[in-house]
Order: C-alpha cells, then sequence, then structure tokens
C-alpha cells in the first residue's frame, strides 16, 4: 500500500485526501501506463495524470490490485492490511499521512 501510494502521490503531486478518496474506477489500466483521474480536489478542478512503467511501478499496481478480496462492497483503492491479510477496512486519512 505504501509503495502504490508513493507512486501515485509522487507522480499526479496528490495531496492525503486525494489518496484516500481514490476509487478503483478513477484509474485506468491502458497496458503501458495508468490513466489517473482525481475528480475530487481541494481546488475543485478535477485533475488526470499518466503513470507510465518506469522500472517496476505497473507491476507493483497491479500486484496491489490483485490482493483485493472479491467481497469488498466499496471501491476505495486503498484497503487496511494486517499481517499479510487484507481486509475490507479502508485506509483513513490519518494511517495514509503515518505511512508516507
Amino acid at each position: 500500500m505504501i509503495k502504490v501510494g508513493l507512486i501515485l502521490g509522487i507522480a499526479g503531486a496528490c495531496r492525503t485526501d486525494e489518496l484516500v478518496n481514490l476509487t478503483v474506477d478513477d484509474i485506468e489500466d491502458v497496458g503501458s501506463s495508468l490513466i489517473v483521474k482525481i475528480p475530487n480536489t481541494k481546488t475543485k478542478i478535477p485533475r488526470i495524470f499518466v503513470v507510465t512503467d518506469v522500472g517496476n511501478m505497473l507491476e507493483l499496481f497491479r500486484k496491489y490490485l490483485s490482493l483485493r478480496p472479491p467481497h469488498v462492497k466499496h471501491k476505495r483503492l486503498f484497503l487496511y492490511y494486517k499481517a499479510g491479510k487484507c481486509s475490507s477496512q479502508p485506509v483513513g486519512k490519518n494511517t495514509m499521512r503515518k505511512n508516507s
């Protein structure tokens, strides 16, 4: 979670609240890159940015997304992990700030 948060946060110059509110639907995997849409920003102006495959960034993102359990009822991207297991609880802004 921390690595994916850093990738998206740095590539899109995202605030903590923007990362926390990202949903699975806001990110489109187009093969060689990711198109990320930030619909709710502090300035009320939606942003779009692209994450290209430098190093293994896309591989890390795809691996993180594959760990998502199928029973999760919400669409938030970042979920709480503990002891190698994923819960359906979304990560809050304080946890995101603490880990970034």
